[in-house]
């Protein structure tokens, strides 16, 4: 009976073990995900940041005006 009883106790203490080490992955889990998420906010940030710098395709186009009209012989300092 007694030795029943040991098999029982060293049964329960793993079980305890296993949910500990479950609950530690767990957490473990959630702080790389809030990490994961922030770091991808601050890039959704930056990206949007960039986006509203970024030229667009009339803008670069006329740019492309601009250069070529520079490039010609009178305003060349070479």
């Amino acid at each position: 009976m007694a030795n029943d009883t040991k098999i029982l106790q060293s049964i329960l203490d793993g079980q305890v073990l296993i949910r500990k080490d479950i609950k530690e992955v767990k957490e473990e889990a959630k702080k790389t995900e809030e990490r994961l998420t922030g770091r991808i906010d601050k890039l959704g940030t930056q990206l949007s940041k960039l986006e509203d710098d970024a030229p667009t395709i009339d803008e670069f186009d006329n740019l492309e005006k601009r250069v070529t009209k520079l490039e010609h012989p009178q305003f060349a300092s070479n």
